[in-house]
This record gives structure tokens, sequence and C-alpha cells, in this order.
């Protein structure tokens, strides 16, 4: 998703917890696209002065802040390999493990969209895209604390997206629409990738959606969930867009009232 924003000609700041991982990903874009700008910084998204710190250099850096890409997370892996974890069912789980992944994908994309979205809003525009996952996956069993942290961002994105109604800071919910083919997949779900017992998406599906939520295109597009394997970039991108949008996994609540 950064390597697509860069190729697009935004400028690109990506952030992760590991400062080599980012500064791989900025040598691999540089490769793929000379001259784009993109900047390498770690931060730990569970540390509150680490966001702010982060949005303050980016506004610094390029004089403004309309993007917010809310990707990083920890996932099942992280509770697979804890120490005394003796299946993912929550009862058996390492329980820093499990909170670990509460904090870092539930309070980490507060923190970060807490930052971020006062520059949004100086400049009268702006977009946060929560990254979630399928329905089956966030109420599969020994599936928790992951699936309970992704419902809880669903929650947000329509909760913020009516805090933002007006403003011209839109914020939706994209997802690959399976497990997608990273690192970030758990050991279990890779052997069964190995095994032919399922799929594995490339990440690639999560582009063109990506673009087109980032465009002047999706400006009255808020609180929707849209699912990359389902984009067709044969059709036109607001046909591609109905077809890619899924009912939210919660209501919304002026249909719940």
């Amino acid at each position: 998703m950064a390597q697509t924003l860069a190729g697009a000609g935004c400028n690109v700041v990506f952030a992760d917890v590991s400062g080599d991982v980012a500064v791989r990903i900025v040598r691999e874009t540089a490769t793929l696209y000379p001259g784009a700008a993109i900047r390498a910084i770690g931060c730990d998204i569970t540390r509150q002065d680490q966001c702010k710190r982060l949005v303050e250099d980016t506004v610094r850096t390029y004089g403004g802040l309309h993007i917010l890409i809310n990707n990083a997370a920890r996932g099942p892996l992280h509770v697979e390999r804890a120490m005394g974890t003796k299946s993912l069912k929550f009862f058996e789980a390492n329980t820093e493990a499990w909170a670990d992944v509460i904090v870092t994908n539930v309070i980490g994309s507060f923190y970060m969209a807490h930052y971020a979205a006062p520059a949004m809003l100086a400049a009268g525009w702006g977009r946060i895209v929560n990254i979630t996952t399928s329905l089956s996956t966030m109420q599969r069993g020994a599936n928790s604390p992951y699936g309970v942290s992704k419902t809880a961002i669903e929650a947000e994105t329509l909760i913020w997206a009516q805090d933002l109604a007006g403003s011209g800071v839109t914020v939706n919910s994209l997802i690959p629409g399976g497990a997608a083919d990273t690192d970030f997949v758990s050991d279990n779900i890779r052997a069964d990738a190995i095994a032919g017992r399922r799929e594995l998406i490339d990440p690639q599906v999560m582009a063109a959606p990506l673009l087109w939520l980032c465009s002047r295109e999706a400006d009255a597009v808020t609180g929707g969930r849209y699912v990359g394997k389902l984009w067709n970039e044969a059709l036109p991108p607001a046909e591609a867009a109905a077809l890619a949008r899924e009912a939210p996994v919660l209501r919304p609540a002026a249909e719940a009232s």
C-alpha cells in the first residue's frame, strides 16, 4: 500500500516498529519507483509519544498530513508463539500476549488517528483508512484476540466517520478478503496454504481500492467497508467500488436506532 501511494506521487512516510523493516521497504520502493518520495521512520504505535512525534515530524517535513493508513498490527502469530500459550483458545492463551494485540491494534490505531485528524481538519480534507478483516475471521473460534481487535476497529471506523462528518475527512475500512500472503500470516494458516487447504491472497489486491478511497472521487464516501479481492480493475472505479463495498460488520448508529 505504501509503495502504491508512492508510485502515485504521494509523499509517503512508512512507519514500522522495526526501523530496519522500514528502511528495507524504502529501498525496495526506490527500485520500483525511482525518485519516489518515501521516508522510513521507526515507530511503536503502542507508544503515544512516538505516534505524536511521527505526526508532528510528518507535518513539519511536508507541510501537512492528508492520508493515514492504519495497517500496523499484531496478529494471531504473536499469541501463537508466546511463551505459555497452549492454544489460541482464549482461556489457554498467554494473557500478556493477548493484551498486546488489543493495545497495538485498537489503541495504536486510535493514537495515530487522534494525532493525525487535527492536521486533516486544518486542511479541510483527509483520509483515514483502517485495515480490518473478514467477518468470518472476526468470529472464528480460537481467533481472539485478533478477531476481537478487528471488530473494535470496525466500530472505530463507523464512529470516527460520524465524528468527522461534513469536515472533508473520511474514514473507511479496507480488507483483503482473506489471509494476505505476507509475513503477518500465522504458522497455522501458512501450513494450511502449503497443504492446499486454503488460498493466500496477493496483497496487491489492496492497491486499486486504496487509491480510489484516497482520491477526490471518494470525497462523499465515509463509513464504508471495501474488499480488495472483489475490486474489478476492468470496470470504471465507481462501478468497481460499488461491487467491492460490503455491508458493515456493525450497523451504523442511525440504522440501529
